[in-house]
């Protein structure tokens, strides 16, 4: 069994979890010949290497040519249902909308069906959402499994105006997941990567114990070196499905330690973990993003 394991420390979106989906292994090519297949025009796919306070990782961006992004969520899901991709990636996309519109209508007093996704409904987060299912179908994986999802404070803007921080979509998205809260001013967790662990995973809880095979880093847009605001990261980890094969080498040095991400020099917050062998075969993901103050 493969089980994708995702550390969401500092927040999570669909595009930070597409990119280290990718970086670990995932197919470009595989992902957007899936996501054309969906019907909408006038975007493309690329991913970069890009560095993040120091650090390397892959970052994904959706180009659009679209004005207008309102759209139902109805119309969203029967689309995906109807694009003829694997049935399980069918199946982790189609729940992840589900799931949206369900909050959505909740918060707004409409069925679920005649929900207007507007952020969410732009073919961007489109390609994220069904990116991350093809990736996973692509990686092999059987299950997602999370550790706890960081928040940040104060508020955002959306289409619907100012709101809190976290947004009530992604709070109400949350309800039962670990959350654990960031001092800091800005969006961490975004809807679309609320509803992507909320529908996705199956078991919340720390790293489980497994053999490491592979790591990835997703990076967002921000950069707190070039924009003093917030970076984000994904690292994501995945096992072969025999547990005794010889663990590929490892792209951090067996001598990296999650202390040696704490010095107050650093511009970042990651966390790092790491599985070791057990009795049945792991993988995961996991993501660093925050920032650290000046002194």
């Amino acid at each position: 069994m493969r089980i994708a394991w995702f550390n969401p420390f500092a927040g999570i979106a669909g595009d930070m979890a597409l990119g280290a989906l990718l970086d670990a292994g995932a197919d470009l090519a595989a992902v957007e010949a899936g996501c054309r297949r969906l019907g909408y025009d006038g975007w493309s796919l690329g991913s970069a290497v890009v560095d993040r306070a120091g650090l390397r990782g892959v970052h994904v961006r959706v180009g659009v040519e679209e004005q207008h992004h309102h759209r139902r969520a109805a119309d969203i899901i029967e689309r995906i249902a109807g694009a003829g991709l694997p049935a399980r990636a069918t199946e982790r996309a189609v729940a992840t909308f589900r799931r949206l519109a369900e909050i959505e209508g909740h918060l707004h007093g409409v069925d679920p069906q005649d929900v207007h996704f507007h952020e969410v409904g732009a073919v961007d987060s489109i390609i994220d959402t069904v990116g991350v299912a093809l990736a996973l179908e692509d990686l092999g994986i059987d299950e997602v499994r999370c550790g706890p999802v960081a928040v940040g404070v104060g508020t955002i803007r959306a289409a619907h105006g100012v709101l809190p921080n976290p947004a009530p979509a992604v709070a109400a998205l949350l309800e039962g997941a670990p959350v654990r809260g960031v001092d800091v001013p800005m969006e961490l967790t975004t809807p679309t990567g609320a509803a992507l662990v909320a529908a996705l995973t199956t078991g919340w809880g720390p790293v489980p114990d497994g053999v490491v095979r592979t790591t990835g880093y997703g990076a967002g847009t921000r950069n707190r070196r070039a924009a003093r605001t917030c970076c984000r990261w994904w690292w994501w980890w995945w096992t072969p499905p025999v547990p005794r094969r010889t663990p590929a080498p490892r792209r951090r040095p067996a001598t990296s330690r999650p202390s040696a991400c704490w010095r107050p020099t650093s511009t970042t917050l990651p966390v790092s973990c790491w599985a070791t062998s057990g009795s049945c075969c792991w993988s995961g993901a996991h993501s660093m993003c925050g920032t650290r103050r000046s002194p």
